[in-house]
């Protein structure tokens, strides 16, 4: 399928990426339509591609907006590989809890690859889990009891978000930062805190499917300027976003968002139903 998608919809899908990465509304969720209302089809294996790719400039983004927060962990984990003494600090062992974290999510990504690329990846699929993960985000926000800091987390903790990723990864639509942000919240975390463990958690997951996709996009027929335009385009606006979220969280519920959720899956199970879009 050569040259399936064209620099101006590449741009388009850069900005969609930015803004809804790291916010819990699904950045899947929200690409999967575009592609849809653009004509692009959504299952084919270079898009899937395409789009696990361009994340790598939201990422991006993470990397610099954390830059100061990565550097410290880096550093005190890799002290801590030489010196017994410094193996005590959080940072240390909170370096080795997202490396644990992150290898489930990667183990079911790839032995399910066939299915996310293909059934799962159906229209469908995403407006059910849009909806789905509002219920579980609203019974989070409400159960949680937001006492406990980003310094409380431990390694159970890490872990079970670091998992909960897999439920994005399945269920496109659900969101990665919906399902980690949820599952913090139901360990009592406060919003600030669950935001930030989410970050934390999805830059090495996104980050290595950006790159492990990134041969089969190139070799599947989608350009280079394409892929460079897209990913460019999500770093900008991506930073934008997380700074908008960071502040958000700390004053407000994710009232806002189970609202647009819910509304966004309605809206999508009825273009669906009316033959507007094709699953």
């Amino acid at each position: 399928m050569s040259g399936a998608i064209s620099i101006g919809q590449a741009t388009v899908l850069g900005v969609v990426e930015g803004v809804t990465e790291f916010l819990p509304v699904s950045s899947t969720g929200h690409l999967k339509i575009t592609e849809g209302l653009m004509g692009i089809p959504v299952d084919h294996r270079s898009v899937v591609a395409f789009t696990a790719v361009i994340q790598v400039g939201a990422i991006a983004a993470a990397l610099v907006y954390f830059s100061g927060d990565i550097a410290r962990i880096t550093r005190a984990w890799a002290r801590g590989l030489v010196r017994p003494e410094e193996r005590f600090r959080h940072d240390y062992r909170f370096g080795w809890w997202v490396i644990f974290a992150t290898l489930p999510v990667v183990a079911v990504g790839l032995a399910a690859k066939p299915l996310i690329e293909r059934p799962l990846a159906s229209l469908w699929v995403v407006a059910g889990s849009l909806i789905g993960g509002s219920a579980v985000m609203w019974a989070a926000d409400r159960r949680g009891r937001h006492k406990r800091g980003e310094d409380d987390a431990g390694f159970r903790d890490t872990m079970l978000v670091g998992c909960a990723q897999i439920l994005a990864l399945l269920f496109p639509g659900f969101s990665r930062s919906g399902a980690t942000m949820s599952t913090a919240l139901l360990l009592d975390l406060d919003r600030v805190a669950a935001t930030r463990l989410s970050f934390f958690l999805g830059i090495p997951a996104l980050t290595g499917a950006g790159l492990y996709e990134l041969k089969d996009a190139v070799g599947a027929g989608v350009a280079v300027a394409p892929l460079a335009v897209g990913t460019a385009v999500s770093f900008a606006v991506a930073y934008a976003s997380i700074a908008w979220l960071l502040r958000y969280v700390a004053q407000h519920s994710f009232n806002a968002f189970v609202v647009y959720r819910i509304a966004l899956g309605l809206l999508l199970f009825g273009l669906l139903g009316g033959g507007v879009l094709h699953a």
